[in-house]
């Protein structure tokens, strides 16, 4: 997979001149269209990607939701923002809500795609916001800590690439548009750093402060009422679904089947009409 190469995204439908690119608290980020009374929208990608990854769904929100006011960044130590000394996604939360702060945006819709979803979740745990996507994430610890630590050393040592292949594997990036495909590839980019650092409390936090750490954010995204969109790419087993309804009863499921980890990038029309009404 190809290295990353930021801020060539454009929204078909505005003019160019509507774009900027800038670096806000220390975030790389493409700032589209002007603050009116519709929320904001600030769209955060997966591990090891970028913001481009972000580009259909951008041209059919210029066409569905046109002059919308949209962020999109890239995480700490991806594409063109730097690297931080430590990822635990509390920090990433703070550091993207400093961003938002400094781009002037008041109480915006935070959509996180993979391990973002878990970033956009702690956001609205802390921050005002007007409603929260989430893309294709599990909000339960325990069984990806499990798997993560059960490879720990292959993760830690030459391993690596063949482990991250697994990963790979299991998004089912072939259920994509051959497009879309294409996309995935050139922005991913996965340092071995970097993934460990962002799984680094996975791997040695123990697992019971971390399930009640991330109950107590879902209690507290309980408590606001914030609307929260979950987007699926494959049926969700009943279990975790009703877990899910009962730690935040406010959720709404949305299911895109064989759409892989990727359902914004088989459907961007249907992400951008989704994002369109979150929040309003």
């Amino acid at each position: 997979m190809g290295t990353a190469h930021p801020g060539e995204n454009t929204i078909r439908g505005q003019k160019h001149e509507h774009r900027q690119v800038r670096t806000l608290a220390g975030l790389a980020a493409d700032d589209y269209g002007e603050t009116d009374q519709r929320p904001p929208l600030v769209l955060l990608h997966g591990l090891s990607f970028d913001r481009r990854m972000w580009g259909p769904v951008l041209d059919e929100l210029g066409r569905v939701d046109p002059g919308r006011r949209v962020v999109t960044f890239d995480l700490p130590g991806h594409g063109e923002s730097a690297a931080w000394p430590s990822y635990d996604v509390e920090s990433v939360a703070d550091g993207v809500n400093r961003a938002v702060q400094e781009a002037g945006l008041e109480s915006p819709v935070i959509v996180g795609h993979s391990i973002a979803g878990v970033i956009a979740t702690v956001y609205a745990a802390k921050y005002p916001t007007r409603g929260i996507v989430n893309v294709d994430q599990s909000l339960q610890v325990a069984p990806f800590a499990g798997l993560v630590r059960s490879l720990a050393d292959k993760l830690r040592g030459p391993g690596f690439p063949a482990v991250w292949e697994m990963f790979v594997a299991s998004m089912h990036i072939e259920l994509l548009p051959e497009s879309a495909q294409r996309l995935v590839r050139s922005t991913c980019n996965p340092r071995q750093d970097l993934v460990l650092g962002y799984w680094l409390e996975v791997l040695e936090r123990p697992i019971e402060e971390l399930t009640d750490l991330a109950n107590a954010w879902l209690i507290a995204l309980r408590a606001s009422g914030v609307p929260y969109l979950f987007i699926a790419g494959a049926d969700l087993e009943p279990t975790y679904q009703r877990w899910l309804s009962e730690m935040v009863p406010q959720a709404t499921v949305a299911v895109w089947p064989a759409s892989s980890h990727f359902p914004h990038l088989a459907h961007p029309g249907r992400c951008a009409e989704s994002l369109a009404v979150t929040g309003r």
